[in-house]
């Protein structure tokens, strides 16, 4: 614990924010996976099988494989079951389907535009810490004039790069979280194309 204080205080103003913009990252992944587990985001059975049972002309079998389920795929098809349903022309069932595609995306895409931003600023932030470090050792250095020791100089460089590294250090598994979501959400994305795409290909029923 004393190694961490004493890490904080050597790392100046921008190793406390950098420290701040880790706990932020670990929430923020920890709170997007909870959410994306609840959104069913990992599952799609029983959106397939509805589309199945559609396709072989059980319309209320497959509305009702998908009644109350909360997951981003069986609500799209759900909401283009209904669409269909309500005998609206072709064109106006895929627009009503596009619209809520896109409201599902945009909730299941929310908190990864922080993840992105933390990935940009932090490495930022790390060199800004570490510019203003050297500066502080170099101006250590001209005050010093003819005594100035080698080692304080090189003390205050390596001090000055944590702020460098600890950047990095969040950076990169923002970076990771970041491109790891957003290939879920495009997954996701592919799979309601393909399911309403199916439906509609299908007809309004036969």
């Amino acid at each position: 614990m004393q190694a961490l204080a004493d890490f904080l205080v050597k790392g100046g103003p921008a190793i406390w924010v950098i420290a701040g913009l880790s706990v932020l990252t670990l929430a923020l992944i920890l709170w997007k996976l909870w959410r994306l587990a609840l959104m069913g985001a990992f599952a799609g059975a029983r959106a397939e099988r509805a589309v199945q049972l559609w396709q072989h002309g059980a319309r209320d079998a497959a509305a009702q494989a998908v009644a109350g389920r909360a997951g981003l795929r069986a609500r799209l098809v759900r909401a283009a079951i209904d669409a269909l349903h309500r005998g609206l022309p072709e064109a106006a069932a895929r627009e009503e389907t596009t619209r809520v595609a896109r409201r599902l995306l945009a909730e299941a895409r929310t908190g990864l535009r922080a993840l992105e931003l933390i990935a940009v600023i932090a490495p930022l932030l790390g060199l800004l810490g570490t510019v203003m470090g050297m500066i502080d050792a170099f101006q250590a250095l001209e005050n010093s004039g003819a005594a100035a020791d080698p080692s304080d100089l090189a003390g205050g460089i390596w001090e000055a790069l944590l702020t460098t590294a600890a950047g990095m250090a969040v950076a990169i598994p923002a970076a990771i979280a970041h491109s790891w979501l957003e290939s879920v959400v495009d997954s996701a994305r592919a799979d309601m194309e393909d399911l309403a795409t199916r439906l509609f290909l299908s007809g309004k029923g036969r």
